[in-house]
């Protein structure tokens, strides 16, 4: 998974709950009922810090490693590290877990009725993530953001109580387009990671090379391959879009910011000419507000 940010400081839940100001969509804003922001920053807790696990992104010191009881020596082995958490996440659910993040997510938890189910798939994305670092086909990326991004969505719903299947069904494609905009803007440092998620049979389509992905700027064929993705990703957008005509009050602008929050991302995207390789295309604040808008009119 990607995201990773500036070195994490020594506290390890505060350097965590921190990068939550760097997403391309809101993970608790303000208006939001404070007993629901509490839980959706736990719920984020867990989620930042499994993927930090999974990108080698934790503090040096191995603080973390400590907190779940894995050794110093081991404190570089993420798959050993991923058991490690997916112990404590147990504990969450039948125990006192060791980690602050994940004694911060029990009471969330409890409250909301939460199952293991969308944690663990969170976990198994990140054990993925050190197994497999190419995708032949679209599919299969799609497999894969059904246990790394879909399950974000569903524990939001069930923290608001608004859990419904076709609910799900509208948050999932939601998740897997943001998740393939991120992948989008990520590819340079994903590629750093050893790691592509560009669908392989998509690369030999456009004449795409892995070296191409490498240079310091994309050619034509590499912008061609990105403009596809990122219109598949605005198609899932869309579908999954009358998601927020289905809720009410704070919760539809919640959900409005995050399909605006994808459809800025795609639009940063499309402005630098989808040459996503010098750097990650990041929206700017005017651009969000008015896909807001746009979003909570019915409208693109």
């Amino acid at each position: 998974m990607t995201g990773a940010g500036a070195p994490r400081p020594a506290d390890p839940e505060r350097g965590t709950l921190d990068k939550a100001a760097s997403e391309n969509f809101p993970v608790a804003p303000f208006f939001l009922p404070r007993a629901w922001r509490d839980d959706l920053m736990a719920v984020y807790g867990f989620a930042r810090l499994v993927d930090d696990i999974g990108d080698g992104d934790l503090a040096p010191g191995g603080a973390d490693a400590r907190l779940l009881g894995v050794s110093p020596a081991d404190a570089e082995d993420r798959l050993l590290l991923l058991d490690a958490f997916e112990a404590d996440l147990n504990r969450v659910f039948s125990g006192e877990p060791r980690h602050p993040l994940l004694r911060r997510l029990q009471p969330t938890v409890r409250r909301r009725s939460l199952t293991p189910e969308p944690f663990l798939g969170l976990i198994a994305a990140n054990r993925q993530d050190q197994l497999v670092s190419r995708y032949e086909t679209y599919d299969d990326l799609l497999a894969y953001c059904e246990l790394s991004a879909n399950p974000v969505g569903r524990l939001v719903l069930s923290v608001t109580g608004t859990s419904t299947p076709e609910r799900v069904r509208l948050s999932d494609a939601i998740c897997t387009a943001l998740q393939i905009v991120e992948h989008l803007q990520d590819v340079a440092e994903d590629l750093g990671r050893d790691r592509i998620y560009l669908p392989a049979e998509d690369m030999k389509h456009f004449h795409v090379q892995e070296s191409d992905l490498a240079t310091k700027t994309a050619g034509a064929s590499v912008r061609a391959l990105v403009a596809y993705e990122a219109e598949r990703a605005r198609g899932l957008l869309n579908e999954g879009a009358p998601l927020v005509g289905s809720v009410h009050g704070r919760l539809k602008l919640l959900l409005a910011g995050f399909v605006a929050g994808g459809r800025a991302a795609i639009h940063a995207v499309a402005a630098a000419e989808y040459d996503v390789l010098p750097g990650p295309p990041k929206p700017g604040k005017l651009r969000l507000l008015r896909e807001v808008g746009v979003t909570l009119r019915g409208e693109g």
